[in-house]
């Protein structure tokens, strides 16, 4: 298996213009990771979301799930925040994943988020089956040049299936996008 750590050609002499990699440098543990002022907002309890916080923390960002069900926030076994709370997170740095595009509060939280200064909005879902997050921000009276802010599919187009491949597959398109690079194969 080969990365761009381990391609042909790779070494981990200085390049030529006498400078290191810092993306190397980072890797092989001979500098600190860059301090990460982005946040992941997770929206709705669910198993993706309970990876999706996890794995997101790991790479930097600072995670939040919100959950405006009460009942649900309580089982969800991380900080929660409800909608009322959802404020103090939409700014420049935030990325908002819905991670449930079934339930009934989705306009709601979507337009709240559209509302804010949010850098990213996304809704986890099949692309072959219609957008519900469409119809139900229409009903709301949100523009459609805001619509059409909110992204889905998310991720990076892995196959995958289980909780933990949805997340980070999510995970991977939102670095990819923070970092400008398209996400694959292609360097």
């Amino acid at each position: 298996m080969t990365d761009q750590h381990t391609s042909p050609g790779h070494t981990d002499s200085p390049s030529a213009a006498g400078q290191e990699d810092p993306a190397c440098d980072v890797a092989h543990g001979g500098a600190p990771a860059p301090v990460s002022t982005r946040t992941l907002v997770a929206v709705f309890a669910s198993p993706v979301a309970r990876f999706l916080l996890q794995y997101a923390g790991d790479a930097g960002y600072r995670p939040v799930l919100v959950e405006p069900d009460p009942q649900r926030a309580g089982q969800a076994g991380a900080s929660v925040v409800t909608s009322a709370g959802f404020d103090g997170y939409l700014d420049e740095t935030s990325d908002v994943v819905v991670t449930d595009h079934h339930r009934p509060e989705l306009g709601l939280v979507l337009r709240h988020a559209l509302a804010g200064k949010t850098r990213w909005v996304g809704v986890m879902g099949n692309p072959k089956h219609p957008a519900p997050h469409i119809p139900a921000l229409a009903a709301l009276g949100v523009a459609e040049a805001d619509i059409a802010r909110v992204h889905r599919p998310i991720g990076l187009n892995i196959g995958s299936h289980t909780p933990p491949e949805i997340a980070v597959a999510t995970l991977a398109g939102l670095i990819a996008d923070r970092n400008g690079r398209p996400g694959g194969f292609e360097f």
